[in-house]
């Protein structure tokens, strides 16, 4: 049970991270990622292969995710520069598929459907429960160093510009900011924390394959920030959590209800968070944590 608990445990920090990057990159500067997976998978392969390929250290490894996830993000935010809203979401849905085909397709890079098995551990298997604990600690610690990274990035002029490039962009340009830049510049540390998530993800479970990268991912990570509040990190990091708590609590519907096959099972796990959602946003239609107004204090 502790082995069980530790794991979820260990999941939310990872999707904490990816909820962090989406609140960065929506609710901050207002481009709507729908390619999230892709980079989570662009993160994980890079550093995957960089330890088992390459045998670099783990550190190195997860250092070189982080800027191919960077350099990554943008080429594709420069792509769609002239993009907004439904159209933008498009595009980044697609460039997620991109990814995910080229990876089960181009064996030699990727080693194809198979993957990348035997991807080195930050904390050796043999410790049992501090194995998970210890892998634990270190993700918590990247979630509390981007919460930091974030909040001062808020609190900055930087983070002041982008809420304003959000609201709208013409007025924006009009005051003399360059939004093609803060854009890029938001979207580019966005994707390098996805890529940290996946980084981290792939040196926890040891094997990197498509099918880890599935769309639903990017769903599940929007949920948790329209959820928690898609303008603080806070927030972000609130609404990651109840989701795998949410998520792994239902995990057990099947035995629970009489007569209930596997797949209806999942299918109504799926229900369920999505009823969840909307209590959620009925009770708090901004979110558990909504952002703060800007408004200067009245003299």
């Amino acid at each position: 049970m502790l082995t069980y608990l530790l794991f979820a445990l260990v999941i939310g920090s990872i999707y904490a991270l990816l909820a962090q990057s989406l609140m960065l990159s929506w609710g901050l500067a207002g481009l709507v990622n729908l390619g999230l997976a892709g980079l989570f998978a662009v993160g994980a392969y890079a550093s995957a292969m960089a330890t088992t390929w390459g045998h670099a250290p783990i550190p190195v490894g997860i250092a070189f995710a982080m800027v191919a996830g960077g350099a990554v993000g943008l080429v594709v935010c420069f792509s769609t520069l002239k993009l907004r809203d439904d159209y933008l979401a498009i595009v980044t849905l697609g460039f997620a598929e991109v990814v995910r085909v080229v990876a089960s397709n181009e064996v030699w890079l990727t080693g194809g459907t198979d993957g990348i098995p035997g991807v080195p551990v930050m904390v050796p298997r043999d410790l049992g429960l501090g194995f998970h604990a210890g892998t634990l600690a270190i993700v918590l610690a990247a979630v509390a160093l981007v919460y930091a990274l974030q909040r001062r990035l808020l609190a900055a002029p930087w983070g002041r510009t982008l809420r304003a490039i959000r609201e709208d962009q013409i007025v924006a340009s009009v005051a003399g900011k360059s939004t093609v830049r803060f854009k890029a510049q938001a979207f580019c540390i966005a994707s390098a924390i996805a890529a940290l998530a996946g980084a981290l993800y792939g040196h926890y479970t040891s094997y990197v394959a498509p099918d880890q990268f599935q769309p639903l991912v990017t769903i599940y990570i929007f949920l948790a920030v329209t959820a928690g509040g898609n303008a603080r990190p806070a927030g972000a990091v609130i609404g990651a959590y109840a989701l795998v708590a949410f998520l792994e609590s239902t995990r057990f519907l099947a035995e629970l209800v009489p007569g209930l096959a596997p797949v209806q099972a999942a299918a109504l796990r799926e229900i369920i968070v999505g009823l969840g959602l909307l209590l959620v946003l009925s009770v708090r239609p901004n979110g558990i944590l909504p952002e703060r107004s800007q408004k200067a204090p009245a003299r």
